[in-house]
């Protein structure tokens, strides 16, 4: 069956920060029927805009975008609710005909759809947690992060370092189970016929391309976004605020570090973060298609989506050129 006929049929879009998902994933959704829906979990938050490259009212109103500006910083989306959210969405744009494109580059939030991932059915332990989270305020995040990778280092390398929320409930279940985190989640059949294409860049292009990005994003009025949100009673403190930028700017609006300083800081996290991501979409993994990102490469997109075939169940997938 070809893809496009299929009623279960969702398109995945991954590649790295700055590599151009945005403006892919524009003119494919316009060209295919399609609407978006963001896997990046820096974008459900009201308010933060400038800093995680979020989609402009005026792209937002081009195509229909869904869990952006979803929730306020203040609250927390886990993974969980994410996974709910995104379903919802995808089944409501498969009912009215038209064409779901999962975006992003939170690889962890794309695998728990595609893969259908069912996390540790684990009850918190709020002691066991408030002594985890006092140890992380006492030794740092980094230093958490560290002590999670000796016990799991395949769970910490799916953790961002700087991310203590997620650190935390993965020693949580750990220490409450006696058994790695990693080895807890398991993975479902997909209910979607897939069709997953990445976009690459070559690595030296796409930290040119950050550190522009960064550039303009400051010009943008990045220092004042950050501002108006502490003046909102927003705290560096909140684990939406791991978002990177966002804290070393409150560092730098504190006295704690020049601006100078705290765009360096932006641009080697940044960095970092890139080469994180490449372990989420590798290149020869053989259920990505991989596309050159350049001119002429959403056309190239979509005579490829045209010709794919996936097979008449949702079981599995298969995407084929013709």
């Amino acid at each position: 069956m070809r893809f496009l006929d299929h009623p279960k049929r969702l398109l995945v879009l991954v590649g790295p920060t700055a590599v151009g998902k945005t403006e892919t994933a524009l003119q494919l959704a316009e060209r295919l029927n399609g609407e978006v829906v963001s896997a990046d979990s820096r974008l459900f938050y009201r308010g933060m805009d400038i800093g995680t490259a979020k989609p402009t009212a005026q792209e937002r109103q081009r195509v229909v975008h869904h869990l952006i500006d979803v929730a306020d910083p203040g609250e927390t989306w886990s993974l969980a609710v994410f996974q709910q959210a995104a379903a919802a969405a995808i089944a409501d744009i498969q009912q009215r005909g038209r064409l779901p494109l999962l975006v992003g580059g939170t690889g962890q939030y794309v695998r728990a759809v595609v893969e259908a991932w069912q996390p540790p059915k684990i009850s918190p332990n709020p002691a066991l947690r408030g002594a985890l989270e006092a140890w992380a305020a006492q030794i740092g995040a980094a230093a958490l992060h560290e002590r999670l990778r000796r016990l799991d280092a395949e769970a910490a390398a799916r953790i961002e370092p700087n991310n203590v929320r997620r650190t935390v409930r993965a020693l949580e279940v750990i220490f409450t189970t006696g058994e790695r985190f990693s080895a807890q989640r398991t993975r479902s059949v997909s209910p979607y016929a897939l069709l997953q294409l990445g976009l690459t860049r070559p690595r030296p292009e796409l930290y040119e391309r950050v550190d522009r990005r960064i550039e303009q994003m400051l010009a943008d009025g990045w220092v004042e976004e950050v501002r108006a949100l502490l003046a909102r009673g927003c705290s560096a403190d909140w684990p939406t605020f791991s978002a990177i930028g966002y804290r070393e700017i409150c560092a730098h609006l504190a006295g704690q570090m020049t601006l100078d300083e705290a765009v360096a800081q932006m641009k080697r996290l940044t960095r970092q973060f890139i080469r994180r991501q490449a372990n989420w979409f590798k290149q020869n993994d053989p259920s990505i298609v991989w596309f050159a990102a350049g001119a002429g490469v959403v056309d190239e997109m979509v005579r490829f989506i045209m010709g794919a075939e996936v097979n008449d169940g949702t079981e599995q997938t298969l995407a084929e050129t013709v």
